[in-house]
């Protein structure tokens, strides 16, 4: 029972991790190669403009870094990126809210 009730602790907290949420301004280098689609020259990129100046929302996200597009942007959203605490919107509104 002991052993079962584990593997169920484990299991919760593996999946939490999986869903953890990720704010950009805020991302470290580890935490930025830890998502699929972004390689250590992404990571170098958004970590070289955020110490410009904070990402102020998604669109401002693609419009500095090159390789971020809609698709990528949808992609690192749906692994728990967020800017500004907003997950992604194909308009790039700014007014959405974050997923809980």
């Amino acid at each position: 029972m002991i052993l079962r009730t584990t593997a169920v602790l484990v299991s919760s907290l593996l999946v939490g991790a999986c869903w953890a949420q990720v704010e950009l301004n805020q991302a470290t280098e580890v935490d930025l190669d830890g998502l699929r689609g972004v390689g250590p020259s992404l990571t170098r990129q958004v970590l070289s403009e955020r110490q410009k100046r904070a990402f102020e929302s998604w669109a401002d996200l693609q419009q500095r870094i090159k390789g971020i597009g809609p698709k990528k942007a949808a992609s690192l959203s749906d692994q728990g990126l967020r800017v500004q605490g907003l997950i992604y919107t194909p308009s790039g509104s700014s007014s959405a809210h974050a997923k809980p």
